[in-house]
């Protein structure tokens, strides 16, 4: 489990996209002792950290030792969206990349708690950091400092919603650089506490009609099956990881979306006699589905 890495720092638009690039044409480029990563990225030292960190917990990098010195690799997934949209523009890819953060346990621990394990769908601060703290006395780890969790929830909230929303007494307009994933609209604020509290109520909310694209569901589906050709549709809602989890979908709309992928010839959905399961037909893998996803929108 993992806290607080990203030092405070949500990801900020075209971070992903820099770092990528840079990684790309510098492996090293974090750990360089001959160019100072501050110069090279056009960011603080407490920036660079957290897009370090960043491009690990999303998927796009893996960090190894190499000749006794930690460098960057892009993934088999980070090379694909590079390819194809190298500058995170697609709603597509800010869908997969949050996937790719949601189901991180390891290293993105209060991201895979809030989608997967916090069942509460409003909630103050208080609510979010008090199921936390329970489910950490539960496991291994014991208690996480107030301090550390705080900013977690902090950063989770300016993931998905704008900082003018969520705190507009403390963004000025000009300064309001939010995270590409608030595009997403996950996370919603619906007002305060009654009886003159001051806490802000939170809610998780579901994906707007057609922001989420067939095959970007079906993508998930498949890197949750490893190699399982029948599922239960409960399974894809319900299971920690999968995708009515990651995306909050309630059954109706995730329903909905897989007579979309039926409708492609990927699967086929069997209500009957109370089966409820979804037999998968296609061969393509995860990374298959994610470039016939790009190579659809882009004709």
């Amino acid at each position: 489990m993992k806290f607080r890495a990203h030092d405070t720092f949500f990801i900020r638009k075209g971070w992903l996209a820099k770092g990528m690039r840079n990684v790309i044409g510098a492996p090293d480029v974090f750990t360089s002792r001959e160019h100072n990563p501050m110069d090279v990225l056009g960011i603080g030292a407490n920036m660079v950290k957290a897009l370090r960190y960043w491009l690990i917990a999303v998927g796009l990098t893996r960090e190894v030792r190499e000749n006794g010195k930690a460098v960057q690799r892009p993934t088999d997934f980070g090379k694909i969206v590079h390819q194809y949209d190298p500058y995170f523009e697609e709603l597509g890819t800010l869908w997969l990349l949050h996937y790719q953060l949601v189901k991180n346990e390891v290293e993105a621990t209060a991201w895979w708690y809030f989608f997967n394990e916090f069942k509460t769908s409003e909630f103050t601060r208080e609510d979010f950091l008090n199921e936390l703290n329970k489910f950490l006395r539960n496991s291994d780890e014991g208690e996480k400092p107030v301090r550390t969790i705080e900013d977690d929830f902090n950063c989770i909230i300016s993931t998905y919603m704008s900082r003018m929303k969520a705190n507009p007494e403390k963004v000025k307009p000009e300064s309001n650089i939010d995270c590409p994933f608030g595009e997403l609209g996950l996370v919603d604020i619906v007002g305060q506490e009654k009886n003159g509290g001051h806490l802000k109520i939170y809610r998780k909310s579901m994906p707007k009609k057609d922001t989420l694209h067939p095959l970007i569901l079906l993508a998930v589906v498949l890197d949750q099956a490893q190699g399982e050709t029948e599922i239960r549709i409960s399974s894809i809602q319900k299971n920690k990881g999968n995708a009515g989890k990651a995306f909050n979908l309630d059954i109706i709309n995730l329903t909905a979306l897989l007579y979309k992928i039926e409708l492609l010839g990927h699967i086929k959905v069997n209500r009957t006699a109370g089966l409820d399961v979804i037999t998968i037909r296609t061969k393509w893998d995860f990374l298959d589905c994610i470039r016939a996803y790009y190579e659809t929108i882009n004709g």
